[in-house]
């Protein structure tokens, strides 16, 4: 069964999480899920003067290129501009256009019916000359249009930036804002004071948006007249394309039994919510899985329904791919059967911990469903939310309160947070927002303070945020049917799982024995890290003190000091810091104190699984690893494994491994390939990632 394309279009949760449905979140950098208006004003300043006019002879590769370049043309100059004639021929399609002033001719003459009040609305065509007249011609095969007439000559005034904006050809309502608007209508505000609220949610002055109040009236009034027809046919189309959905779950696990899928169906027997993930996902998080980052950002405009993709972090610092769901609400309920579902795919072992979007509903699920996980909120998915909240109404005094708050984010005691937080609020007279309520009924999940020592795995990052927004692109690159929609995850998630590491080599920075021993350990990835804090260990002291505890300090107490407990019979090593507890990577508080106790090489416990070499996903095979007459194999990928850690060391060393290794392959692959193929059963040696 195929799907027939339409358009599916995901956008962030813009829904606030406090519960006022009349509460409206923006990302920055989402323009086009907004409002155009500053990309707007941006391309009027930095394209005006590199614009060339046109000219007669000026080369399109299609009429709409000239018509798009026209527009642009016409915009900077202070006008619009309109589709005027074309002509037809049999052999060429349509060989002319003409584009003209949005004043060019005059309005036909109407008649004014008897008896009855017309209103007489005031033509604005003026008989305006200026214009652009193309011509296509096929040159070498290829068709191109040639500007034949110009003429920039207008008997009118041009208008100045801020009026030209409000030509009609430039007002648009983009989609999340008709999403926006069509909420508060329903809801009964006005059609001004609708205007009022986008100005405020967006913090533009008055008189800025990119349509006009009247857009938005018609646009509302048009939009009930179909509102009904569209609800029932989006409804079937949901339903269709969710049974398209469950299919072609179905004929994956006919195809990989180590495919896992669960679907729930609501009391009229409807497809409510599926979940699915693959074999090589299972068995990344059998390695992996101690941090999950369970994202639910993304909705569908079209069928109001939620993604939420369960990602992780390899021993290289790559993304990988555990699972995803899609709800048809964002409830408690449906929460916990997402989180029910993915335990029983990752086969009842829990993560140690959890990192998800603000949410008091998915909170409730996580405290119900993983009362053993830790709940961690990263910090760059709550600014975005602050920003919303706050920089509106606080004003100028918005940057000294995000300053304010990134403090209390570091802050070392609760005691000296819940003192400095009632502080702020009071400062700011914030006392009673339901916002900072809000805030602080997540702390222990957010504030350092209640986290610290919490496994994360380095994934509350900046660069792992990154990371995990290029993943969802590629997922949601497609605007098609859910079948196809299915399609993109399997390929972006095979994509992650299997993407190959490059061969690199590392470099000492300290010559210190700790540090050439651990890169003969980790992974690329965590050796930087481990290496960054190695490099900055030499700038602190050590101060013992009579209870075999010690003291370390920065030479300029930029850092303060951190407490280290030391138990030498077990080589045990605890810094007040928890950097480890919370990476699986000593400190630079920790390193100083074996560096001053002379150790050569850390002890073996303070190197996890995880972030060692030999775990790796890249040559996983289930199929071949279950076999016991491949046991070749095996000695194959383990020195493979071994070559790529000892080549990886220097750049001499990696250069020749990598010239040699092509040379010698390529001889035995042609060796292979000349002898005379076996008459019994070849053995399979295919790789086959799940999905």
């Amino acid at each position: 069964m195929n799907c027939m394309p339409s358009k599916n279009i995901w956008i962030r949760r813009q829904q606030c999480p406090c519960g006022d449905w009349k509460c409206y979140v923006t990302y920055e950098g989402d323009s086009e899920e907004t409002s155009l208006a500053a990309q707007l004003v941006k391309n009027d300043t930095s394209t005006s003067e590199a614009m060339v006019s046109p000219y007669v002879g000026m080369v399109f590769k299609s009429d709409d290129d000239a018509f798009e370049y026209y527009g642009n043309f016409a915009r900077k100059n202070g006008f619009s501009i309109r589709k005027e004639r074309s002509r037809l021929s049999p052999q060429l399609g349509i060989y002319k256009r003409d584009f003209v002033c949005y004043r060019s001719g005059f309005a036909p003459a109407k008649k004014k019916p008897t008896g009855e009040h017309h209103r007489d609305r005031k033509s604005v065509r003026c008989g305006c000359d200026a214009k652009m007249y193309l011509s296509k011609e096929v040159v070498d095969g290829v068709s191109q249009w040639f500007v034949v007439q110009f003429s920039n000559v207008h008997n009118h005034e041009l208008l100045e930036d801020d009026q030209v904006r409000l030509l009609p050809a430039y007002r648009k309502i983009q989609e999340a804002d008709q999403q926006r608007i069509l909420l508060l209508s329903k809801a009964g505000f006005p059609i001004h004071r609708i205007v009022k609220v986008l100005e405020l949610e967006k913090g533009i002055q008055g008189g800025q948006l990119p349509f006009l109040e009247r857009d938005v009236r018609n646009f509302v009034q048009n939009r009930k007249k179909v509102v009904q027809e569209n609800d029932a046919l989006i409804t079937e189309k949901r339903e269709n394309d969710t049974l398209e959905l469950l299919e072609a779950c179905k004929v994956t696990k006919e195809a990989d039994e180590d495919f896992v899928y669960d679907f729930t169906v609501d009391e009229n027997d409807k497809v409510e919510h599926i979940a699915w993930s693959y074999g090589d996902s299972v068995h990344a998080y059998t390695m992996f899985g101690d941090a999950v980052y369970f994202d639910t950002m993304y909705q569908s405009i079209t069928y109001g329904m939620l993604f939420g993709a369960w990602l992780g972090i390899d021993n290289h610092g790559r993304t990988i791919f555990f699972g995803c769901v899609l709800l048809q609400d964002e409830t408690p309920r449906s929460f916990s059967w997402a989180l029910q579902t993915f335990v029983r795919f990752m086969r009842g072992r829990w993560p140690q911990t959890i990192i998800t979007d603000l949410d008091p509903g998915l909170r409730d699920a996580i405290t119900s469903e993983l009362p053993n996980t830790k709940h961690v909120i990263s910090l760059w998915n709550i600014l975005p939310k602050v920003s919303s909240w706050f920089s509106v109404s606080l004003g100028s005094r918005y940057a000294e309160f995000k300053s304010e708050l990134d403090v209390l984010y570091r802050v070392e005691s609760t005691e000296d947070f819940e003192l400095q937080w009632n502080q702020m609020n009071l400062i700011y007279d914030l006392s009673t927002d339901k916002h900072i309520a809000l805030l602080h009924s997540f702390r222990a999940s957010w504030a350092l303070c209640y986290m610290r020592g919490c496994f994360v795995a380095r994934m509350a990052t900046t660069d792992y945020s990154k990371s995990i927004e290029a993943f969802l692109k590629g997922v949601f690159s497609t605007q098609t049917c859910l079948r196809s929609f299915f399609e993109q995850v399997g390929i972006s998630a095979n994509f992650q799982n299997q993407a190959r590491r490059e061969m690199q080599y590392m470099h000492t920075k300290t010559c210190i024995p700790i540090e050439e021993h651990a890169r003969s350990i980790l992974t690329p990835f965590a050796f930087n890290a481990l290496q960054h804090e190695l490099v900055l260990a030499m700038q602190y002291a050590v101060s013992e003190m009579p209870n075999g505890s010690c003291i370390v300090r920065h030479f300029k107490e930029i850092d303060g000091e951190r407490l280290m407990i030391w138990i030498p019979e077990d080589e045990q090593i605890h810094c007040s810091c928890k950097e480890f507890e919370s990476s699986g990577l000593l400190c630079r508080h920790s390193l100083r104190v074996f560096i001053v106790k002379n150790y050569f090489q850390l002890p073996d416990k303070y190197y996890l699984n995880r972030w060692r070499r030999e775990s790796s996903l890249d040559f996983y095979d289930p199929h071949i690893t279950q076999n016991s007459d491949d046991q070749w194999y095996q000695d194959y990928q383990c020195l493979a494994e071994t070559l790529f850690t000892d080549s990886s060391i220097t750049k001499e060393r990696s250069e020749y491994v990598q010239r040699e290794v092509t040379t010698h392959l390529t001889r035995i692959l042609n060796e292979v390939r000349n002898m005379p193929e076996s008459e019994g059963v070849a053995m399979d040696l295919t790789f086959s990632p799940a999905g």
